[in-house]
C-alpha cells in the first residue's frame, strides 16, 4: 500500500508562533518580547536537523513550558518522537496539534504517520477520512486501507467512483481483480457495469469487463446479449465480433462466420475462453459443412501456442471418439509435429492408422517411434500388427518378442503381443510356435476370467 505523505521543512506559514513578533500598524510601534521561546524553538530545529532527536525534544519541551498553547510545539514534539520510533508519544502530540488547529492538515498527516507504521490501519481510515476533506487525493490511501482490512465492500465501491471520476489506474483494477475472485461481490460488480454501459454506451472497457464476468461465471448466454450490446454502439470492436459469429453460425452463414472468427483469434482483447467456445461451435459446424474444413486448419493454427488448451489434440480426439479415423489421424498428426514427446497421442494416432486400415503407414510410424522410445511396448506392438496385416511376417514376429520383453504387469497387452506373435508364425509356417503363443494368450484369457 503506498502512502500519500508529504512534509513541510518549515511550518511558519502554517502553525503560527506567537507572542515574537506583534506586527502594529506603524513600524515605530513593533515591540519584540524576548521570552526566551524562540531561542528554544531553533535551537529544537537544528538539533532534529542533524537527528540530535533527544536535545530537540528538551528544547522543545523548555519552549512549552513558556508557551503551552502553542501547537507548533506539540507538532515539532510528534515529528521528533515519530523519528525515534515513540510511537505513543509521537500520536499524543500530533493529536494535541491536531485539537489545537483542527484546519492544519500536517498534524492529521503526523497521525496518519503514525498509524501506518505501527500498522493500524484501522484507525488509520477514521484518519484518512478527515485529510480527504483536506485534499481529495487521500481516496487512493483510503481505498488500500480498505483492502488491507478487507472491507472489500467499501472498497470496491470508493474503487468504481475513483474510476468514474479520473479514469482507471492499474493499482486500482489490481485491487478489483482481486475483490471479484469472490462471487458474492460480483453481482454488485456487474449492476455497477450495466450502470456505467447505460451512461457511458462507448466505452468499450465496461463491455469488454462485463463480458468477461459473465464468461468466468459460466453465464455464456449473458455474455453473448453484452456483446451484442456492444456491436450494437461500436460495430468496429473486436469483441463485437463475438456476437456477429454466433449471429452467423446460426443463420449458416459460414462465410461471415469464418471472417468474424479470424478478427477475433488474433486479437488479445478475447479471453480465451471465449475463444475455445468458438472453435468448439465451428468445429461442430465444419462437421456438418465440410467444406469449411480448410477454414477449420487456419483458426487452429491460431492457437499453436496456446498453454492450457492443445486444440489440434482436442480436435483429433474428437474425431477419434466419433470414429471418423480419417480426420482423428488428420488432426492428431497436426498436434504431433510439435509434440512428438505425447504419448497419449502417439497411440491414438496408431489406434486410428489401424481402423482405418493405414498399415503402411502404421509400420513407418512405429519404426520412428521405437528409436525415439526404445521400451514402450506398445509401440512394438502395433508394428508387429502392422507387418503382421502387410504379410511381412518375419519382421512382425522379430519387432514382437523384442517388445515383449518390455511388458510389465499388463495382462491385456501381453495376450495382444501373443496373439500377434501367433499369427506371425502363421505366415511363417513354424507350427509349433504358432501353438506355443496361441496357447499363452488362451492361458492369459482364462487367467483373466478367473
Amino acid at each position: 500500500m503506498k502512502k500519500i505523505t508529504i512534509y513541510c521543512l518549515l511550518l511558519f506559514g502554517t502553525f503560527l508562533v506567537p507572542n515574537i513578533v506583534l506586527a502594529q500598524n506603524e513600524p515605530n510601534d513593533v515591540v519584540t518580547i524576548d521570552d526566551g521561546f524562540e531561542d528554544f524553538f531553533y535551537e529544537a530545529i537544528k538539533q532534529k536537523s542533524i537527528e540530535n532527536y533527544d536535545k530537540a525534544i528538551e528544547a522543545l519541551e523548555k519552549g512549552k513550558a513558556i508557551e503551552p498553547e502553542n501547537p507548533i510545539v506539540y507538532f515539532e514534539l510528534g515529528k521528533n518522537y515519530l523519528a525515534q520510533k515513540k510511537y505513543k508519544e509521537a500520536y499524543d502530540n500530533f493529536e494535541k496539534a491536531a485539537k489545537m488547529d483542527p484546519k492544519n492538515r500536517w498534524a492529521w498527516v503526523g497521525m496518519y504517520d503514525v498509524c501506518y507504521d505501527t500498522r493500524d490501519y484501522n484507525q488509520a481510515i477514521i484518519i484518512v477520512e478527515k485529510l480527504i476533506e483536506f485534499k481529495e487525493d487521500y481516496k487512493e490511501d483510503l481505498t488500500s486501507l480498505y483492502m488491507n482490512t478487507q472491507q472489500f465492500d467499501k472498497a470496491l465501491e470508493l474503487i468504481n467512483e475513483l474510476n468514474a471520476k479520473y479514469g482507471k489506474s492499474d493499482k486500482r483494477e489490481l485491487y478489483k481483480a482481486d475483490i471479484l475472485k469472490d462471487a458474492k461481490y460480483q453481482s454488485a460488480e456487474k449492476f455497477n457495469l450495466l450502470d456505467q454501459i447505460k451512461k457511458f454506451p462507448k466505452e468499450e472497457s465496461n463491455y469488454i469487463s462485463l463480458i468477461y464476468m459473465y464468461s468466468q461465471s459460466n453465464q455464456e448466454e449473458k455474455a453473448l446479449e453484452i456483446a451484442q450490446k456492444l456491436e450494437k454502439e461500436i460495430p468496429t470492436s473486436d469483441w463485437a465480433q463475438v456476437s456477429l459469429f454466433k449471429f452467423y453460425l446460426n443463420n449458416n452463414d459460414g462465410d461471415n462466420a469464418t471472417k468474424a472468427m479470424n478478427i477475433v483469434f488474433p486479437s488479445k482483447k478475447i479471453d480465451s475462453k471465449i475463444k475455445h467456445r468458438m472453435l468448439n461451435e465451428f468445429l461442430i459446424f465444419t462437421k456438418n459443412n465440410p467444406k469449411y474444413e480448410t477454414d477449420l486448419d487456419k483458426a487452429i493454427s491460431y492457437f499453436d501456442n496456446d498453454k492450457e488448451v492443445k486444440v489440434a489434440k482436442e480436435i483429433g480426439k474428437f474425431y477419434f471418439s466419433k470414429s471418423n479415423w480419417e480426420k482423428a489421424v488428420k488432426y492428431l498428426n497436426m498436434h504431433l509435429k510439435n509434440a512428438e514427446e505425447d504419448i497419449e497421442t502417439q497411440l491414438l494416432l496408431l489406434q486410428a492408422y489401424t481402423e482405418n486400415l493405414q498399415f503402411a503407414d502404421l509400420a513407418k510410424k512405429t519404426d520412428d517411434l521405437k528409436e525415439l522410445f526404445p521400451t514402450q511396448p506398445q509401440f512394438y506392438y502395433y508394428g508387429g500388427l502392422a507387418n503382421n496385416q502387410l504379410k511381412s511376417f518375419k519382421k512382425a514376429a522379430t519387432i514382437l518378442e523384442t517388445g515383449l520383453d518390455f511388458v510389465i504387469d499388463d495382462d491385456a497387452l501381453e495376450i495382444n503381443f501373443n496373439i500377434q506373435l501367433g499369427e506371425a508364425y502363421t505366415g511363417l509356417g513354424d507350427i509349433h510356435k504358432k501353438d506355443k503363443y496361441f496357447s499363452k494368450a488362451d492361458e492369459l484369457i482364462k487367467k483373466q476370467k478367473k
